[in-house]
């Protein structure tokens, strides 16, 4: 530990940056201001996060999931299809996954009888290929040096998660929010465009609806 880290000791509700160390106490200036002196030998017996190899490494960590509403999810008819081609992130992905499927199903101009005879393409594999394009396609986080990742969690009471694992390339605190409240406000808005919704807990205005429809 050194002066100049950004020390998190939750125990001692302590979240700032180490302004002091002596042989008998440590001075944290938290974010809010406020100034909190820990005795040195009690971090020994406490646990305590250091984001010093965070600052180093010149690139902070975005994990965070939006919910998927699962009763949306659905094949691609050739209405979505087209419209989904226009979009131009994942315009070569779709016309990839479209031969794919020519491919397997050689016998695609007979009626297949079921969507589940043939291999289809739903809207939420859209959507994930989408946000992995979209993430690509940003200058302020790393391509390469770290890991960009956008998978599925599994299913729950809140819907099907689908979580960004990423690193801005920034480190400080104002910029990394901003990129990432940037990059889930955008979203949560082209979500909709694939014919997905997303899972929120009914409200207040949910129940005036339900009611209004009796």
């Amino acid at each position: 530990m050194n002066e100049g880290d950004w020390l998190e000791v939750p125990s001692y509700d302590v979240d700032g940056e180490v302004q002091n160390i002596s042989l008998h106490a440590i001075k944290i200036r938290n974010w809010d201001k406020a100034i909190t002196v820990i005795p040195t030998y009690k971090l020994v017996g406490v646990p305590y996060k250091n984001w010093r190899g965070m600052q180093e490494a010149g690139g902070r960590r975005i994990k965070r999931s939006i919910d998927i509403d699962i009763t949306s999810v659905r094949f691609c008819d050739e209405a979505m299809i087209n419209r989904l081609q226009n979009i131009n992130l994942i315009r070569e992905y779709i016309e990839a996954e479209l031969a794919k499927i020519e491919r397997r199903n050689p016998d695609s101009d007979d009626p297949p009888g079921s969507p589940l005879n043939v291999r289809q393409l739903t809207n939420l594999d859209a959507f994930r290929a989408y946000v992995t394009a979209y993430l690509k396609s940003r200058q302020d986080l790393h391509q390469e040096q770290m890991t960009l990742l956008v998978y599925q969690l599994e299913p729950g009471p809140t819907g099907l998660p689908i979580e960004i694992y990423a690193f801005t390339k920034t480190v400080e605190w104002a910029e990394y929010e901003t990129i990432q409240a940037d990059i889930f406000s955008h979203l949560v808005a082209a979500v909709a465009e694939f014919d997905l919704r997303l899972f929120q807990e009914p409200a207040g205005m949910d129940f005036q609806a339900l009611v209004r429809a009796r």
